[in-house]
Formats: C-alpha cells, structure tokens, sequence
C-alpha cells in the first residue's frame, strides 16, 4: 500500500496589478518571480496594457466589481500569507483594493508606489485626487512601502509630501518604507530602509540595466513571497533584498526596446 504523502503548503502571496504582455513587469511576470523563491502566487488583474518592451501604448483598467469578486473568490479558497498591490490608476480602483484589505488586516500588505503613466487613457483623472486616495486608503494599511527616490522627489516638489516624505509616510501609519535608487557615491545607489520607531538599514544596490519599475517590483514581489512565507517585515526586507540583487543581474534584450529582466536561471 502506498504511503500516504503530507502536503506541503508553499508560501501564497495574491499580488493586484495590470497584466503587461511583454513580461517585463507587473503580471504575469509576478507569478515567475515567486515561483523561482518558491512561493505561488495568486493574481488579479487590475488593468491590462497594451505595450512592448519599448514602452506603454494604451491602459484598459478592470471594473471594481469584478477586482473585488475575483480577490474575496481567491481570499475565501486558500491561506493568502500576504498582498502585494502594485500600480493602481484611479481612485475607485484603490478604494475597492483598500476595502478588501481592510477586511483582511491580518494579513501584512506590500505596495509597489510608482509614477503614474503619461497616457492618454488616464487624462481624464486627477492624478492629484489618485494619488490621494492611495495615501488616504492604501498607505496607512502597508506593512512595507517600495518605491523610488525620485519619485518622492517628485512628489515633494508637487506639494504633496512637505518637507520629509518619509516622515509623512510614517505618519500615515506605513511601519517600513524601502527606497530604492538612494545615491551612495559618484557610481554607486542604493536600497535604504526607513523603520517607523526603529533601527533603519541600508544596502548597496546595482544601477538596473532595465526600467527601474521594473527593479522595484521584483523587489516588492520577492518581500510578498518573504512575508507568506512567515517571515517578520524586517526580515522579510533582507532577505528579499539579498535574493533581488543576485536576480536583477540576470537581464536580456529580445527586442526593439529596453532590456528585460530574465526571471529563471539560465539552462547549461
């Protein structure tokens, strides 16, 4: 008789975000990252691209309703160990996201901050009102934020952030917020790590060879999959770090555009 085999769950992650064809970002490229640490990674899709791998042409965003159905579907079935939310484009698409956080709080949160995309589909929103909204509703529920320097240097220079970013997000109630593209030296950047009420880190980081969104979410995926796995938030942030800098030195160019990061090892 053939014995019985336990099985082992891997680490769950569900990660929100626009499908982008071209595999360089967001989904489906989330999926290959958490497989390759181990994890599966559940998915919804919360606009779809119309793009290569030399850019964005057009953005078709999903209804709320159907965010929320599809998320509660996959939230209710299996043990979700934590959620990564990557760009969000309009208000109503992040409050039905902070809704179904909120439901689940014990669950941690990672979100990807990025610029919004200069396109036309968009110009009909206030992005002043989408990025509110994201500070509003989103922010105060984030176990971990990743974003760009420059992006909240862009936002700081807008009036939305003060004097100290940082300090702003903290007071929001995000607990850890990992930057990316810190300037260390003349040829140098860096990852630094703001705590809220601890001990900061910092870590030296490749210049990417690809979109520098790109860089950050593999860097937030690769946190979602450290914290399904059971991991605290700090060392979650380590250990993902560590894990991003050996992949973002694996990148190839298959087309007319910019380079891609390759997401599995190289077969001999």
């Amino acid at each position: 008789m053939l014995e019985a085999v336990q099985s082992v769950l891997p680490p769950i992650p569900l990660i929100f975000g626009p499908f982008d064809p071209s595999g360089a970002s967001n989904l489906p490229i989330d999926a290959v990252i958490s497989a390759e640490l181990g994890a599966h990674a559940l998915s919804v899709v919360t606009a779809i691209h119309v793009q290569d791998s030399a850019g964005l042409e057009s953005i078709y965003r999903i209804s709320p309703e159907l965010i929320d159905d599809q998320a509660r579907c996959l939230l209710e079935d299996m043990p979700v160990g934590a959620i990564k939310v990557g760009p969000a484009y309009d208000p109503e698409t992040i409050s039905v996201l902070a809704q179904i956080t909120a439901d689940y709080s014990n669950i941690p949160l990672v979100v990807h901050m990025t610029a919004q995309p200069d396109i036309s589909d968009l110009d009909e929103l206030d992005p002043e009102e989408t990025i509110g909204a994201l500070l509003e509703l989103l922010i105060p529920q984030a176990a971990v934020i990743v974003t760009e320097q420059g992006l909240l240097d862009q936002w700081r220079s807008a009036g939305m952030f003060g004097d100290d970013p940082i300090a702003v997000l903290h007071e929001l109630g995000a607990t850890h917020v990992l930057c990316s593209n810190i300037p260390f030296g003349a040829s140098l950047n860096g990852l630094a790590l703001y705590t809220r009420d601890g001990p900061g880190a910092r870590w030296t980081w490749p210049q990417p060879a690809v979109r520098i969104h790109d860089s950050d979410g593999l860097l937030a995926s690769a946190i979602a999959v450290a914290l399904a796995g059971g991991l605290s938030a700090a060392d979650a942030i380590q250990k993902a770090t560590h894990q991003a800098t050996t992949m973002l030195g694996r990148h190839f160019h298959p087309g007319m555009g910019q380079r891609l990061l390759r997401h599995t090892q190289v077969q001999p």
